[in-house]
């Protein structure tokens, strides 16, 4: 598990986040040919909402673009499905950084 970088920009956040679960992933001793595949298969979608970061056909995190209910622009989601995040509780915020990502994506409610 590995901290996230604060931001000043949602684009740098995200880059934090998917720098951080590529160094979570380095930490679990995956190395050589699978730790470049794991570094090329990333993809982020912008939709009306939230942004989605994919990495191997698979949705990793979603973040909010902008203020909405209780969540505030840059607020991490897990995913519910491919489509949809789960909107119980933020995971972190990629702008404010400073919380726990590991490479299989945020981490579920303590």
């Amino acid at each position: 598990m590995i901290k996230v970088q604060p931001a000043k920009t949602l684009e740098e956040g995200i880059q934090n986040l998917i720098d951080a679960s590529i160094e979570d992933y380095k930490s679990s001793k995956f190395s050589g040919s699978m730790l470049e595949e794991f570094k090329k298969a990333w993809e982020v979608s912008k939709g009306r909402k939230f942004i989605k970061i994919i990495r191997k056909n698979a949705a990793h995190a979603f973040i909010v673009k902008e203020d909405f209910k209780h969540f505030v622009k840059g607020d991490v989601l897990k995913p519910a499905s491919w489509s949809k995040p789960a909107l119980n509780a933020p995971r972190g915020n990629v702008l404010k950084g400073d919380y726990p990502i590991e490479w299989t994506g945020p981490l579920y409610l303590n």
